[in-house]
């Protein structure tokens, strides 16, 4: 059986991760005003699961704000 190749370039798929890493850290320190999503995730995952999971999401807003050509525009906190 052949084994999974990661996609993509590595450099950036690196950089992403240590991104999310650093909202993760940020976010457990100041968790008075955590992202939801964030929070949930990180209560139900692994850290390095719920920084993967976080680049992923980082990188299809990325890629919608570069393919529409538009100013990115953040939803308001709940």
């Amino acid at each position: 059986m052949a084994h999974v190749s990661k996609q993509g370039q590595s450099d950036i798929r690196r950089l992403l991760i240590i991104g999310a890493m650093a909202v993760i850290r940020w976010e457990k320190r100041k968790a008075h005003n955590a992202d939801p999503w964030l929070k949930r995730l990180l209560a139900r995952k692994p850290i390095l699961v719920a920084a993967i999971a976080l680049a992923n999401k980082l990188a299809r807003t990325v890629w919608a704000v570069a393919t529409k050509q538009e100013v990115f525009r953040a939803q308001p906190a709940a």
